[in-house]
């Protein structure tokens, strides 16, 4: 029998893009996506109709949507509630928005189910990925990503990018371990697998930046230095990669 994959969307005051965002993957999934899957909405804190919205999706949907919901915001602490609870073989995430195409997604899974890999991640720096967006964010991210190689000497090229994919007993052994609850998550998962031995694979996407993106980026920006310094200097946490 073929992996199961849970695709999780965590969403934070996201009525308006939700309903299209299940639609299209709900589309897409249903023209040959070769695993069983389930769409998990992660609702972490939403104030407005999110919630409602996500409910109402999985009523209509009972067999292809779910919902979670956390009382606090993070998309940090929703994707590890998401993932440790899930009971799939494939824990993938994307973000609402779906800057990044949905023809990587198999090949992000193919990853962890056929290859071997502990973690899959959408990357808009690697060769082969084709980016759209405003001179400030690519530079932005090229030195962000620039400034975690020099730090930690590790091979990845795109931290950031909500576009992953990991095995389950990979979440089981380094989610408890993982400290942020926000934005960093992403980098601390990378880095601390990285230092100790995961098998990390990169996939090149189609990415197109979203004009109404939520992510606040001077504040985010000042949460990650200070991640990549408590990393740097407070240590990465022993943990063993999964056998098999």
């Amino acid at each position: 029998m073929p992996p199961t994959v849970d695709i999780v969307i965590p969403v934070y005051n996201e009525e308006r893009d939700l309903p299209k965002c299940v639609s299209t993957l709900r589309e897409f999934l249903g023209q040959g996506f070769p695993y069983p899957w389930r769409i998990l909405v992660a609702d972490n804190g939403s104030t407005d109709g999110t919630l409602a919205i996500a409910r109402d999706l999985s009523r209509r949907y009972p067999q292809e949507v779910a919902v979670l919901h956390l009382p606090e915001k993070g998309r940090g602490r929703a994707l590890k509630r998401a993932w440790l609870s899930s009971d799939r073989d494939v824990l993938t995430y994307m973000d609402v928005d779906l800057s990044t195409d949905l023809s990587a997604l198999r090949p992000l899974v193919d990853a962890i189910a056929l290859e071997g890999y502990h973690i899959a991640i959408g990357s808009r720096l690697a060769r082969g990925a084709r980016v759209r967006r405003s001179l400030k964010r690519e530079v932005l991210s090229r030195g962000y990503n620039l400034l975690i190689r020099l730090l930690f000497w590790t091979p990845f090229t795109d931290a950031q990018c909500g576009f992953k994919a990991i095995s389950r007993p990979t979440a089981q052994a380094l989610l408890p371990h993982i400290k942020d609850n926000a934005w960093f998550f992403d980098t601390e998962l990378l880095i601390t697998a990285c230092k100790r031995g995961f098998r990390v694979k990169e996939v090149p996407v189609v990415w197109t930046e979203d004009p109404d993106t939520r992510v606040k980026i001077v504040r985010t920006v000042s949460q990650d230095l200070a991640g990549l310094l408590r990393l740097r200097f407070g240590g990465i946490p022993q943990v063993r990669p999964p056998e098999g």
